[in-house]
């Protein structure tokens, strides 16, 4: 008598079904993986069209700006997170939803949003309010920049004329010497005539002993 399981034609199917499953799931996640990418892809290049369009209806406006500042340059970016820069610090950036323009401006403090919105055109009045802003910080900067300078110059200037009035001028020399001479020619004449006043003393007192020299004794 047989045994029950030898007999059994279903033991093999099952193990030969599972690769089956496998490949099957394997193709699904490629599909999804392929849609995922594609979905991914689209939504970055529509990004990308939104950033694009914003650029165009920025380039006017740069136009405008004189030629010798170069603050801005226009560039666009097409990362993972595709942005529009406007200058060092300012970017335009797309929202979660791929459709909302988001104006970023990085400052010591963090990151700040200056404006947020879906239409195109206030997104192009905050972007050129944001340069007409920076274009007079520069001015300030600049006038600062300009302040200082003349203050610096003038203080030099002050400092050379003090240097100017506390230098010798060309006659001082002269000047000093003949002081000097008369100095010395007082301290000479003063020497002179204390020995004449001296002589003097000693020929009066010379003659007065003479004088009395000459006189006749008197006896008692």
């Amino acid at each position: 008598m047989e045994s029950p399981d030898l007999a059994s034609p279903a033991a093999e199917p099952p193990n030969s079904a599972e690769p089956d499953r496998l490949r099957a799931a394997l193709r699904r996640a490629r599909l999804d993986d392929a849609e995922r990418t594609k979905a991914v892809a689209e939504l970055r290049g529509a990004e990308i069209a939104r950033l694009e369009i914003l650029r165009d209806e920025l380039e006017p406006v740069l136009a405008e700006i004189p030629k010798d500042v170069d603050l801005f340059d226009l560039g666009l970016a097409s990362g993972e997170r595709p942005r529009l820069f406007i200058d060092m610090i300012g970017f335009v950036e797309m929202g979660h939803d791929r459709r909302t323009y988001r104006f970023i401006q990085d400052t010591r403090h963090g990151r700040v949003t200056i404006a947020e919105g879906e239409r195109l055109e206030p997104m192009v009045e905050a972007v050129t309010d944001y340069i007409a802003r920076r274009l007079i910080e520069r001015e300030k900067a600049l006038a600062a920049d300009s302040t200082l300078d003349q203050a610096a110059r003038a203080h030099l200037e002050t400092l050379a004329k003090l240097a100017e009035r506390g230098q010798p001028k060309a006659p001082e020399p002269a000047v000093r010497k003949s002081g000097v001479f008369a100095r010395v020619l007082t301290f000479v004449i003063e020497i002179l005539g204390s020995a004449a006043l001296f002589a003097l003393l000693g020929l009066g007192a010379y003659a007065a002993w003479k004088y009395f020299a000459a006189l006749p004794l008197v006896k008692s």
